[in-house]
């Protein structure tokens, strides 16, 4: 199986990734990173919140909701990030009784022709912090306007197993919607390792952002910058 900067040697711009993998210290971690090709799409950090890490200008002003949004939220019994503002409204739904997979229902992906970027969300549970569902809702590549939508159980990682999934595939210039997921294994031995391993696996030319995460603690979220460019 692929390590993950062979799996993004062949992605030079995966858009925005979700994952959730084990490091080889046994800790069951979730991450998110978003790379960029405009100056607006590179200009973004990740801030700390009330339980949540949210994307945002790197100068806090005006508000584009296809490029600012929460990208992670603990509340209740439930972690969720994602690509989007669908975040806070999976987690609205967890809060008011629904399952993962009904709460990953029913979502869309971006209205930002001609791309239309799929919206992708990880649900996992707090208490156990071993089960996660993956969600992506997808544009049909048979021309259908409605979204498909398709929901993937993770459970029982072992040491050294992730699922990736990202919204585009990509050599940096044509740009099309990645598969569902890929799953490939990790070096890393914890979190910050973790971390460090994907986002070593950007182009540099294209990373925003990246954040690792453990449930529950999302708090101490290690977090990494490109912003200021070539830092």
């Amino acid at each position: 199986m692929e390590q993950v900067h062979e799996v993004l040697e062949g992605n030079r711009y995966p858009g925005r990734g979700v994952l959730w993998a084990r490091t080889l210290d046994g800790a069951v971690c979730g991450g998110y990173f978003l790379t960029g090709r405009s100056a607006a799409s590179r200009e973004r950090v990740l801030r700390r919140g009330e339980g949540e890490l949210v994307v945002g200008p790197v100068e806090v002003v005006g508000h584009d909701p296809l490029r600012h949004y929460v990208a992670a939220r603990e509340r209740g019994e439930w972690l969720v990030f994602g690509n989007g503002e669908q975040v806070a409204e999976v987690s609205d739904r967890l809060g008011d009784g629904r399952r993962p997979v009904e709460a990953l229902g029913g979502l869309e992906y971006e209205p930002d022709p001609p791309i239309h970027t799929p919206r992708i969300t990880v649900v996992a549970e707090l208490r156990s912090g071993r089960d996660a569902w993956f969600g992506g809702a997808r544009r049909s590549r048979g021309g259908r306007t409605a979204a498909d939508v398709v929901t993937l159980a993770v459970r029982d990682l072992e040491p050294g197993d992730a699922v990736l999934m990202t919204t585009y595939h990509s050599d940096g210039q044509l740009v099309e919607t990645a598969a569902s997921f890929v799953e490939f294994r990790t070096g890393a031995g914890s979190r910050d390792e973790l971390l460090e391993e994907v986002w070593g696996a950007l182009a540099p030319e294209f990373r925003v952002a990246a954040t690792v995460f453990e449930p529950g603690r999302l708090a101490e979220a290690a977090v990494r910058h490109e912003w200021p460019r070539g830092r």
